[in-house]
Order: C-alpha cells, then structure tokens, then sequence
C-alpha cells in the first residue's frame, strides 16, 4: 500500500522486499511477519502499479543482529523485543544504507507511525490509529534516520488502508494482520532458543524469596517476569489461617525474577513485582536540546507494547542510561523490554531505552532485578 500511494503520487518507487529468513517453512502460515508469501504478494503487488522489484537476501545480516540477539538475551533471564532490534539495525540501518546507495531520495516503510516536521525538524509520533499504532517498537529511530525515512500509512487507520487497496485493485486488500514473531514457529520461544543454543538451557530450582525452594524447572526460558500461570507450584498459604468462608486460603506466587547463573525462578507475592523506578540502557533522545533535561523531565512511559502508559519523571544516569521514576508502581517490568517514552500532552515519541532493571517499592523487599544487567 505504501508503494502504490507514493507511486499515484508521481514519486519513481522502488519496491524492495527482504529476505530475513529460511522462507521455506514460512510460506503458507498465516499472521507472521515477513513470511515467504509476502514475497509473492510484493511481487504482485509491484507488477500490478508498474514499479521494479528486488528481493534482497539479508538473512545472514538478520540472524547475526537479531536473532542471534534473540536467544542470548533469553538466556540472560530477559524478555526481549526482537522486532525492535530489527527495525533499529537490519531496517533503518542496513536497508536505508541500501536505499542511499541506489541514490533514494527517501526511504519509505508500511510502518503505523508519524513524522511529524516540527520547528526543528523532524518528530517521531504515535499513528493516527491508537490499536495499530507501532510507535513502541520505533523508538530505538534515530534524528538522523527520520530524515530519511517516511511513513504514508500513519495517519490512516487499518480499515481505511484496506479501501485504499481495494480501490486501487491490489489483492492484498483483506490479507491478515501480521502478529507473530517471523522466525518463531507458533509462538514457542524456548524451542527457538533451544535450537539455537543446544545445551545451555539447564534445569533448575523454583524458590520463593524467602529461600524456600518450590520445586524444578526445564530451563528459565520458559519464565517470563509477571508469570503468574504454569508453574505448578500452587500458591502461598495466607499468614494466620484461611481467608473468609468460600475464599481460597492462599495467595498467588508470580515470578519476580529469573537467575542465570544459579539457574533459579525466584517468585513471590505480587507486591514484589511493585517497580518505583526503571532503569535503562541504549537510551535513544528524541526529543531535541542535547538529551534529557538534566533537571529531570516529565512523561509518559510505556514498559510493554500491551499496556497503557504510565506518569513518570525520566532523568538522565549517564553512558547513555536514563532513570525512569513512576508516579504508582508499576507491576512485572522486564528486563529486554523496553521503556518508550512519550510527550505527556500530545502524540510525540521522546525516545525510549532498553529496561536493565527496576528498584522496588514494596515495603520491606529489597531491591528487585527485573533481569542481568
């Protein structure tokens, strides 16, 4: 769609499509990104408004920068965003390197996000549609890029991208939304990682916070922080007793941090999942002068693509890390997610970094790791 608009608009387009993985397996599934039959569908699509078509082989580059990335990071106990890494090297470094070379003036992306020239230069802001807003997964986008890059499908909502290529006579105009991640079959990360690093995930123990160990585990890559379901466990008996009459007598564990080096899940109650300050790393500063206002600067941050933002004072801690103190705790943060920051009034992305780790709230917990740092 985003070619066929630029092309109606009077722009030479140059439909570039990449190749990231064995497309082999990929062809046919339905809901992943970049699959083997998007190939087919920008190839159709690019004969049908009479532009040229490359498909360039970029598989090498992907594995090394993002999936590569992917299973480390799991093993470290993180969570990681492998998309994000995708559009921050292989996308908005490589490709536009690319786009440069075969002289383009601009390079352009489906992605449902807006830039914004404003008063000294160019912004990055949430799309005009808050359900396929992709903001999140942009914020690693820097100054210099916005430049070059463009996105004609920001200020269009998903039902109105679907007329557009019904008008204009493209056949991928109820094609499904792409949700999964491109190289991960049916949503299972830890075969990924287990086929990608055989032999480094290793059982081991369950422990409460208290020392107590609960019981075993096939390897941390199958926790994630917050995880609340399926670790047969069971949950805490309540101090003093039963709770009232038809109320279960004990409380819920959640995992609140995950161990590499001992092989530990660490879980305990929710309150040790209360984050009052997120730390970050990479961080990427959008929004202009020469970084974060020394003096502190209010936002809106969100720390997971699904949640809502969050009311938060961000200050800088040198080396390119940032300091993120929440107005209410927030609950399982984790690290390899990351934190975007957003204008508090407004649609303006104002940069965003890697989460590393969070300092706790709750009364009487010492600080919690949402992950290795």
């Amino acid at each position: 769609m985003t070619a066929a608009l630029l092309k109606e608009a009077g722009y030479d387009v140059v439909g570039i499509t990449l190749q990231l993985y064995d497309h082999g397996a990929a062809v046919a599934r339905k809901g992943a990104c970049c699959a083997g039959s998007d190939i087919h569908d920008a190839r159709t699509v690019a004969e049908r408004i009479g532009i040229p078509h490359y498909v360039l082989d970029y598989e090498s580059r992907f594995r090394e920068s993002v999936v590569d990335d992917f299973a480390d990071s799991y093993l470290r106990g993180e969570t990681p965003i492998p998309c994000v890494r995708c559009n921050q090297t292989v996308k908005f470094r490589d490709l536009a390197a690319t786009a440069r070379d075969l002289g383009a003036e601009a390079l352009a992306t489906g992605h449902y996000v807006r830039r914004v020239v404003g008063p000294d230069g160019p912004e990055l802001h949430r799309a005009a549609d808050p359900a396929k807003d992709q903001s999140y997964f942009l914020f690693a986008t820097t100054p210099e890029q916005l430049g070059f890059l463009r996105f004609p499908l920001g200020g269009m909502d998903k039902d109105a991208t679907r007329a557009e290529a019904r008008r204009l006579g493209l056949a991928v105009q109820d094609k499904p939304d792409s949700q999964d991640i491109c190289f991960v079959p049916n949503g299972n990360y830890a075969e990924v990682v287990r086929r990608l690093r055989p032999g480094a995930v290793d059982p081991g123990e369950i422990v409460h916070l208290d020392g107590s160990v609960l019981g075993r585990h096939d390897g941390i890559i199958g926790y994630t922080i917050g995880q609340r379901r399926g670790l047969g466990i069971g949950g805490r008996r309540r101090a003093g007793g039963g709770g009232p009459e038809g109320e279960a007598d004990t409380d819920p564990l959640y995992v609140v941090r995950l161990e590499p080096e001992t092989r530990r899940v660490v879980v305990g109650p929710r309150e040790a999942l209360a984050a009052a300050t997120v730390l970050a790393s990479e961080v990427n500063w959008l929004g202009g002068g020469d970084g974060i206002p020394a003096e502190g600067g209010r936002v809106l941050v969100k720390l997971r693509s699904t949640q809502p933002p969050a009311a938060a004072t961000v200050w800088p801690a040198g080396g390119g890390r940032a300091a993120i103190v929440l107005d209410e705790p927030q609950y399982g943060v984790s690290a390899g997610q990351a934190a975007v920051l957003y204008a508090p009034q407004g649609s303006r992305v104002l940069g965003g970094g890697w989460i590393r780790g969070i300092e706790s709230s709750a009364p009487g917990l010492a600080p919690a790791r949402a992950g290795r740092a």
